[in-house]
């Protein structure tokens, strides 16, 4: 059906052609163009060239080093031109495989004050 229209035919003739209702070919087309769409907009960058931006960074990655999502924000907006959200960065990390991993401040059970006799308890070991 998007074939038949981006040769010229009307819809009213694709449907007549296709042997559907015309609610049918109006809701191919329009579920074509809003993939068609999605699919742009998110595509600012090849993969190619997403692979080299992190390239850069994947040395301090390596190293052990911290990611700064700032800084590869930063890189990337240089790169397209244009200012974008983090969940793009977020997307672009999740898309090559890289992990979003980070220190805990605290124990996940520890209680407030758990983490106050602890330090006592440290500072006395000394």
């Amino acid at each position: 059906m998007v074939l038949l229209r981006e040769s010229g035919m009307t819809q009213p003739l694709i449907a007549a052609a296709m042997g559907v209702s015309l609610s049918t070919v109006n809701r191919a087309h329009m579920t074509y163009d809003a993939e068609t769409k999605r699919r742009t907009q998110r595509e600012n960058m090849t993969l190619e060239e997403e692979k080299a931006l992190l390239a850069r960074f994947a040395k301090a990655a390596g190293a052990g080093e911290m990611l700064n999502i700032h800084d590869l924000k930063a890189a990337y907006e240089k790169a397209i031109w244009h200012e974008t959200s983090k969940s793009t960065i977020y997307n672009l990390l999740a898309r090559h495989g890289w992990r979003k991993l980070m220190p805990r401040p605290f124990h996940p059970d520890a209680t407030s004050q758990l983490r106050t006799l602890l330090k006592k308890m440290a500072f006395h070991m000394l």
